[in-house]
């Protein structure tokens, strides 16, 4: 069933049990409230009638005619009767009643007074004790008018019920179809996107509410997935060229060196280069391993010393890249030494921060490279700072996806893995990493350690 479908019906649903049940205490309070004064006007005639008939040696010949006049009034339609101790009916209608038995006369006559309803009729009995001896006053009246009044407001309600739950039915139809449109127009978006166009977003209707949680959703989710196919087709791409390489030369080199005999020498010259390749396409293998999260973290929890790993990649840089003594400078300003110390995964953090100062060096254009050690609210910092290349505020956003380069570093050797490598050792270890950068001024990597 359709959610609008759902909504309308449980909507026509709750108003009809609502109105059912405010209905059946409405009429049952009216039908009270009614009884109430059909009695209380009994009473009143019960009383006149034993005034008019038992007092009438007692008053004035006009005071008598007054409440004769009062009593014709109050007397229609009601039926009084007059009983002596003998239950003899001395008064009124002479035809006996069934309903007024010995047993109700002589409860009358305990207990002063006595209401009850019968099929068609309502009674009211009271004791009358005059000069010429004790008597009871009993008055019938038809409930015709009453039943009248009652059914025809049970009629009333019914008519509502039924009116009312059209109506219900008919507005919570239209506000469902009002409230299910927001949901309409993201089916339908979703519907018309495409692998090909997995970048576009749902037209959100800024209606602050879960609708417009669930358009961010979607629209996180489908970012999430193009970045995943753009991440798969670099990635292929990647994977082509790092091994195209060394494969090619292995090929080649096997296939020269097996045209003719050859010495020892260049058995083992050849043995060294088809190694290299080999070595390089393993390195390539890891990288990729560690980059989809393949690798055990068998050292996680192992305690070092972070400047120790940045004196480790000071020594090992100016080796690969050929660098002065002075291009690369060392600032250590931590004055508590137990910050240094940090625990995490020694060999990955290494390989991070390797890859973010040899990016570094990379692209400084042969300008210093600072790299500062600091210390910040009780935790450690390093700021690694170069005046090179830099970064444009459009690659920026980029730069942590996987394979991404920026568009002003392509004659500098690459594979854009480094960085993004980095963003996910730095996130299992909890460091905090933000790269601000200008193009052609440089860049300033921050990393925030948490403490030991």
């Amino acid at each position: 069933m359709k959610i609008r479908n759902r909504f309308t019906l449980i909507s026509s649903f709750t108003f009809s049990i609502v109105f059912i049940i405010a209905s059946i205490i409405t009429y049952f309070s009216f039908y009270s409230y009614s009884e109430k004064i059909m009695y209380n006007e009994l009473q009143k005639t019960c009383l006149l009638t034993g005034i008019f008939y038992l007092e009438k040696d007692e008053l004035p010949e006009n005071q008598h005619l007054i409440i004769g006049q009062q009593f014709k009034e109050n007397s229609l339609e009601i039926v009084t009767r007059v009983y002596n101790k003998q239950n003899e009916i001395v008064y009124g209608e002479k035809k006996h009643d069934k309903n007024i038995t010995p047993e109700r006369l002589d409860y009358i006559r305990k207990n002063r007074k006595l209401s009850f309803k019968s099929k068609h009729h309502f009674y009211f009995g009271s004791y009358y004790h005059d000069n010429q001896g004790d008597f009871v006053v009993f008055v019938k009246k038809n409930d015709v008018e009453f039943k009248t009044i009652t059914n025809r407001l049970l009629i009333i309600m019914i008519l509502v019920l039924i009116i009312g739950l059209v109506i219900i039915y008919m507005v919570s139809r239209k506000l469902s179809n009002l409230a299910y449109s927001p949901i309409k127009n993201i089916v339908d978006q979703v519907n018309e996107i495409e692998a090909s166009s997995l970048d576009r977003h749902i037209i959100s209707p800024n209606t602050k509410d879960e609708i417009q949680e669930l358009i961010e959703t979607y629209n996180n989710l489908f970012k999430r997935l193009s970045d995943t196919f753009v991440i798969q087709k670099n990635f292929i791409n990647y994977v082509s060229h790092e091994f195209k390489t060394p494969l090619t030369a292995i090929s080649g080199n096997l296939e020269v060196f097996a045209q003719k005999e050859r010495t020892s020498a260049e058995y083992k010259e050849m043995s060294e280069k088809v190694l290299e390749n080999v070595y390089q396409i393993e390195d390539t293998l890891n990288t990729l391993m560690m980059l989809s999260g393949l690798r055990d973290n068998t050292e996680l929890n192992e305690v070092f010393r972070v400047d120790e790993l940045v004196w480790d990649i000071n020594d090992q840089l100016p080796d690969v890249h050929q660098l002065n003594d002075s291009q690369i400078q060392i600032a250590l300003e931590v004055t508590n030494d137990k910050l240094l110390s940090i625990k995490g995964n020694s060999n990955e953090i290494k390989i991070a921060l390797y890859n973010i100062i040899e990016n570094a060096v990379k692209y400084s254009n042969g300008n210093p490279i600072k790299i500062s050690l600091l210390q910040q609210d009780n935790q450690l910092k390093i700021v690694i700072e170069d005046h090179g290349t830099g970064i444009s505020e459009n690659d920026l956003k980029f730069i942590k996806q996987t394979f991404y380069r920026g568009k002003n570093v392509d004659d500098i050797k690459g594979s854009g893995v480094g960085l993004s490598l980095a963003n996910i050792i730095f996130k299992q270890n909890n460091i905090h990493f933000t790269i601000t950068s200008k193009k052609d001024e440089g860049t300033t990597v921050t990393l925030l350690f948490p403490p030991l």
